[in-house]
């Protein structure tokens, strides 16, 4: 287990403090119905403000997984109401194929879906997680095996997965549990495999985009889409490759998952600036770039589900470090005052365009949906124990 005695001064986070940080995450939540409850959260926030938008995005299963963690916390229906009219929003954008030409369906779905079917039995959403499971497995290429992340199936310019779907692939755990069918668990493990033999580079950091030869299924290059150039490693990308080797040990306990999942951490925290949230890439380790508040979130969760599935002296390092990056997110990057976001977490990042990446710039310096989520999963996971939606 590897940890950095240069991040002691940050102490670790009191229950107390997950408790009243929960209390005002949820008070958060409740403020946000209103506008929220028949409608999706922009991907990031605006000056700090989310606008409304449609359920089109492959963010919008962020939000209603934070009402379900405020009802979790809070015991309040009205929560379990605004929940369960976004399951029906996700059970028409399914059914219909509404923007679902992607592989995020576990983003989409795990948060808002299981969650509901998980705490509510609502039939609804274990039907409209099974249709979204439906529609994954439909992405993937037994050449090359593996799940294709965007684009038309099977166009080379396409044809490649991304380090992200590692945290799509419980859904289909999920569905070959509920089913019966090993259809759904057999493309998940193959998926993971695949991610495990090709996206982790020799220094231990990771690739965010990884293509295939479409005719012989072959790896052909790694590269990026969101990070800062194809050989640094995006700071999102990375707590992505945490969480989801954490969760691919938890639904296949290859050692070899144990060992990187040891080997990303490693690379992570060297990288980190004082106060433990990272650059947007961790190729920055100072200066004047942006954080990404979100990464650090991530990376906090896929802690506590190692902690969770290892247990003993390991487990408790892990949980501290989880503790001390929570006390730094809860202290320095909160939301506290509502009349300056009706998000959670400030300084995440969405995607900032450089001259060596491929996307559009956007959400910069500003709350992100998943961030939002992945902090107030953490502070839940430490709040006590929890049936993830993972």
């Amino acid at each position: 287990m590897t940890v950095i005695d240069t991040h002691s001064a940050i102490r670790p986070i009191s229950d107390d403090e997950v408790r009243s940080a929960l209390d005002t995450a949820v008070a958060q939540v409740r403020r946000n119905l209103p506008q929220f409850t028949y409608s999706a959260q922009n991907h990031s926030s605006v000056d700090n403000f989310y606008p409304a938008v449609a359920n089109d995005q492959w963010t919008a299963g962020f939000w209603p997984g934070e009402i379900w963690l405020a009802f979790e916390h809070s015991g309040d229906q009205t929560f379990r109401h605004a929940g369960q009219i976004q399951v029906q929003s996700f059970l028409d954008r399914i059914e219909r194929r509404i923007e679902t030409d992607h592989h995020d369906m576990g983003f989409l779905y795990s948060p808002t879906c299981v969650a509901a079917w998980k705490l509510v039995g609502d039939e609804d959403g274990r039907k409209a997680a099974i249709l979204a499971a439906d529609q994954l497995i439909e992405r993937y290429h037994p050449v090359g095996q593996f799940i294709q992340a965007w684009g038309r199936m099977g166009e080379p310019g396409n044809y490649r997965y991304i380090i992200d779907c590692l945290l799509n692939l419980p859904l289909l755990y999920w569905a070959s549990r509920e089913t019966g069918d090993p259809k759904y668990r057999d493309i998940a493990l193959i998926h993971a495999r695949t991610t495990l033999a090709h996206s982790v580079r020799p220094d231990d950091s990771t690739y965010h985009t990884f293509y295939m030869d479409p005719e012989t299924g072959d790896p052909v290059r790694g590269v990026t889409a969101q990070g800062y150039r194809d050989d640094s490693s995006w700071a999102r990308g990375q707590a992505w490759a945490i969480y989801g080797m954490a969760l691919s040990y938890r639904y296949e306990p290859l050692q070899q998952y144990r060992e990187t999942f040891d080997r990303l951490l490693a690379y992570y925290l060297k990288r980190l600036p004082s106060d433990l949230i990272p650059y947007w890439d961790l190729i920055f380790m100072d200066g004047e770039e942006p954080r990404d508040s979100s990464s650090a979130s991530i990376v906090a969760c896929g802690l506590l589900e190692m902690a969770d599935i290892v247990g003993g002296v390991e487990a408790d390092g892990w949980r501290e470090l989880a503790r001390r990056m929570m006390k730094s997110l809860v202290d320095s990057y909160a939301v506290r005052d509502p009349a300056i976001s009706n998000g959670q977490v400030l300084h995440g990042t969405y995607s900032k365009k450089t001259p060596y990446n491929t996307c559009k710039g956007e959400g910069v310096d500003e709350c992100v949906a998943w961030g939002d989520y992945y902090y107030m999963e953490a502070l839940t996971r430490l709040s006590g124990n929890w049936s993830s939606y993972w």
